[in-house]
C-alpha cells in the first residue's frame, strides 16, 4: 500500500472518530473531512498538539501526518494559544451551518484555512468561498495552501468591517460578545449565520461562559438556535464590556437551550429576554 492510500485510511477513521464525538450523522460533512488533508494547512511539523488549556502543547514525534488525525487542536501561533480548532466542534458547527452545493460561503477568522477547505467542498465548483483572516501572517499562510482551490478568495482584513456579497453562510471562528449588524445583514434569505458569543476571557476560558449560535433569516425574522458550548479565541472588534457582561450574567441564569429568536430592537420585557444589548436581545420566543 502507498503512503497516499495509507493516509486516506487514516483520514476515514479519524473522521469517523470526529463525527461520533460531535453525535453528527451527516454524509456530506463526513466526505468533505475525509477529501481535505488537514497536514496540509499546518505548515511544517513536528507539530505542537494542545492538551491542556492554556498553553500546555505537546509536540508530536514527528512530521509523519498520522499524528494529526485525532480530535486534537494543533497550535498554528501556540505563542498566542490561537490554535486550528477541535475537529468535532468544526464537524458539529459546519453541519448545522448545512452548506449546499452552489452556496456562498464566509468564514471569519480563518486561520491556516483547514476548515475553509472543508466549506469550499461542501459548496462545490458551482458555489464560492470568502474567507476572511485578521492575522497578516496566517492570512499570507493560508492564501498559500488554498491557492489550489478556484472556488476560494482569501482577504486580510477584519471580517467585522471587510466588506463581502451577500451569504448564505457566515461561519464565525472566533467568540464575540454580541450579534453584529453588518453580517445579520450580509445573510441572504435562508442564510445561517455560526455565531461564537464568549463572556469570559480568553485563554482561560470557562466553557459554560460560551455558547454557539445558529441564527437563520426568515425575511425581517431571525431564528436561533443553541448548538454548543464553546471556549473560542476572542473576535476582534466584535467585544465590548457592556455586552460581554450581560452575556455573564445570562449564563449564570441559564435557560440558553430555550432560546429560539434573535430581535433586532429594544421593546423586548426583560423576562422574554435571554440576553440584550442595545438595539438586540436573544429571546425565549
Amino acid at each position: 500500500m502507498d503512503r497516499e492510500a495509507e493516509l486516506a485510511i487514516v483520514r476515514r477513521a479519524y473522521v469517523k472518530q470526529i463525527m461520533a464525538a460531535a453525535m453528527v450523522d451527516d454524509e456530506r460533512v463526513e466526505a468533505a473531512f475525509a477529501a481535505v488533508r488537514r497536514e496540509a494547512y499546518l505548515g511544517p511539523g513536528p507539530w505542537p498538539v494542545l492538551r491542556t488549556l492554556p498553553d500546555e502543547y505537546v509536540w508530536t514525534p514527528s512530521d509523519d501526518p498520522v499524528y494529526l488525525y485525532v480530535n486534537q487542536r494543533i497550535g498554528l501561533l501556540p505563542e498566542r494559544n490561537l490554535n486550528n480548532g477541535e475537529p468535532s466542534l468544526h464537524a458539529l458547527m459546519i453541519a448545522n451551518a448545512a452548506p449546499k452545493a452552489g452556496e456562498h460561503a464566509v468564514p471569519i477568522g480563518i486561520g491556516g484555512g483547514y476548515y475553509t477547505a472543508i466549506l469550499a467542498e461542501l459548496v462545490g465548483a458551482t458555489g464560492r468561498v470568502t474567507a476572511i483572516e485578521l492575522d497578516a501572517g496566517l492570512a499570507e499562510r493560508a492564501a498559500a495552501n488554498l491557492a489550489g482551490l478556484p472556488n476560494v478568495r482569501v482577504l486580510h482584513g477584519n471580517g467585522a468591517l471587510v466588506p463581502f456579497d451577500p451569504a448564505d453562510v457566515i461561519y464565525v471562528n472566533a467568540g464575540a460578545t454580541r450579534p453584529p449588524d453588518f453580517w445579520l445583514d450580509r445573510l441572504k434569505e435562508n442564510g445561517r449565520l455560526i455565531l461564537p458569543l464568549t463572556a469570559s476571557g480568553f485563554p482561560n476560558s470557562d466553557f459554560r461562559q460560551g455558547t454557539v449560535f445558529r441564527i437563520t433569516r426568515k425575511g425581517r425574522d431571525f431564528l436561533a438556535r443553541r448548538i454548543s458550548a464553546v471556549g473560542i479565541f476572542p473576535c476582534e472588534g466584535m467585544r465590548d464590556p457592556d455586552s460581554e457582561a450581560a452575556l455573564a450574567a445570562a449564563f449564570e441564569k441559564g435557560r440558553v437551550e430555550e432560546v429560539t429568536r434573535l430581535y433586532r430592537r429594544d421593546d423586548m420585557s426583560d423576562e422574554d429576554c435571554w440576553v440584550r444589548g442595545k438595539g438586540w436581545c436573544l429571546a425565549y420566543h
